[in-house]
């Protein structure tokens, strides 16, 4: 298959290596390109101070940075310069005009962060166990309640728009396995990703400079965190039905992640009904590039 990776974090975030040691380890692994896409700022616009974001003060470096190697890269590995933003309700989200000011190729749409009912504070449905458990516990022990928080959020952030590819779309599963919150085969859950399917699709069906795709992400696999890759097959199912588009993508935090598990992610693609995927070709004439290509 024509390897490529659109979801890419470096040590400017919460990755384990640079942005020349990602590139070169691209390019040793036979990839066509490689896009990075570093957890956007946060702090400055909304308060929230982490250890897994790109810090305001870093990202004219990050952007400079992401510039330079792909001149350095040219002719031989196509780098592209992303961002992976966070919708938060009020607070951030890909449309925002700080957002789509940057000279970016491409942005990555993502929710982490929920609201817990009870108090109002944010927690990441994906995070470090004590806070997973904390945050579950102000829905009450609830799966679906956290379920259907965590998919109204990302169904605004999908109605807001200016997004190109949506991230691990079924990300709140991501726990499951440890803690056991919710079942995937409830028809209550199966419904909630029936509509978050109806709104990528009426989403792609309008008319805008960002047309939205979904990425098939191995990153919970590459970390040990999950046995299927985002989204999993009942996910995919409905996407295929709507005739959605997707990417293959690793969410690599290390160089070992590059290209992990992409025989994981086709083979649940093909379970689904897909034949063919996409690759990115760069922006070109302020709309994101794609070209269809088999699966191999």
């Amino acid at each position: 298959m024509t390897y490529s990776c659109l979801h890419t974090h470096t040590s400017f975030c919460d990755g384990a290596a640079d942005v020349e040691t990602m590139c070169r380890a691209a390019f040793e692994k036979g990839f066509d390109s490689l896009g990075f896409s570093s957890h956007a700022p946060l702090t400055r616009k909304t308060g929230i101070k982490t250890n897994w974001h790109l810090s305001d003060e870093r990202l004219d470096e990050y952007i400079s940075t992401v510039l330079e190697a792909r001149k350095n890269w040219e002719g031989k590995l196509a780098v592209y310069l992303g961002l992976e933003v966070d919708y938060i309700e009020g607070l951030s989200g890909p449309a925002n005009p700080d957002i789509q000011n940057l000279p970016l190729d491409y942005i990555i749409g993502a929710v982490h962060y929920v609201r817990v009912p009870k108090n109002g504070e944010l927690f990441t449905v994906d995070g470090p166990d004590e806070e997973f458990c904390r945050g579950l516990e102000g829905f009450d022990n609830d799966g679906m309640a956290l379920s259907a928080a965590y998919y109204t959020a990302y169904n605004n952030m999908i109605r807001g728009g200016n997004c190109d590819i949506l991230a691990h779309l079924d990300l709140v599963k991501k726990n499951n396995d440890r803690f056991g919150f919710l079942s995937p085969s409830d028809f209550r859950y199966k419904k909630m990703l029936t509509e978050t399917a109806d709104t990528i699709a009426a989403a792609r069906s309008a008319d805008s400079e960002r047309n939205p795709v979904v990425e098939v992400n191995t990153g919970g696999i590459n970390r040990g965190r999950t046995a299927d890759p985002y989204p999993s097959l009942d996910g995919l199912r409905l996407l295929k039905e709507r005739n959605i588009p997707l990417v293959i993508t690793a969410d690599a935090h290390a160089p070992d992640h590059l290209g992990g598990h992409y025989e994981t992610a086709v083979k649940t693609m093909e379970n689904a009904g897909y034949r063919t995927m996409l690759l990115f070709t760069g922006r070109q004439d302020g709309k994101a590039g794609w070209q269809e290509v088999p699966l191999e």
